[in-house]
């Protein structure tokens, strides 16, 4: 069922104001949200249960983008572009939304939403990963479970090692690169 105008409006400068603040690294607290927005507790609590339920809607664009991003990738008949393509729309998703990493890294899930995205997500890149490696694409020892942190490795390197000038979407693609070409099979000469 829709909301109302007024309470479609209230959600809105809701998630804004909690995008905000996860930009600036400000930890989300709903008497906080409700008192930046000018919003009663109660009505931020009637949306947003949870601290937790605000992130994973914060991020729900991002992941919904990165599942859309995986979709497409599975229609590519190179199988080695098709996944390197995917893994950098990841790992540039992990350097430039801030609400990713916690909700990724949640071993549970407020919403069942974010549930389904992470396993549609975790599914394509599986599957993604499965069919580079059956066409000899990326080296028959990758396994699905390696990806998370190698990507997380990238992200947070990407971070550390950029300065505030510095793009750090381009030095994760620059560290992904570097990283999938230590992927490719060996040949021998």
């Amino acid at each position: 069922m829709p909301l109302r105008k007024d309470a479609a409006l209230n959600q809105d400068r809701i998630v804004a104001t909690a995008r905000d603040l996860v930009n600036e690294g400000t930890p989300l607290q709903l008497n906080d949200i409700a008192r930046r927005t000018g919003l009663g507790v109660g009505t931020v609590y009637r949306h947003f249960p949870t601290a937790e339920a605000l992130l994973e809607t914060v991020a729900t664009p991002c992941l919904e983008l990165l599942v859309a991003h995986g979709r497409e990738a599975l229609v590519d008949h190179d199988h080695g572009y098709s996944l390197k393509h995917f893994l950098l729309h990841v790992v540039e998703a992990q350097v430039s939304d801030p609400s990713l990493a916690p909700v990724m890294a949640a071993a549970t899930d407020a919403l069942e939403h974010t549930a389904e995205l992470k396993r549609t997500l975790w599914s394509v890149g599986t599957a993604l990963l499965d069919r580079a490696t059956e066409s000899g694409a990326i080296r028959r020892d990758l396994k699905p479970c390696d990806l998370t942190p190698l990507m997380c490795g990238i992200a947070y390197a990407a971070q550390v090692h950029s300065g505030p000038d510095t793009d750090r979407a381009a030095t994760a693609r620059r560290y992904l690169t570097m990283l999938i070409e230590g992927l490719f099979p060996v040949t021998s000469t």
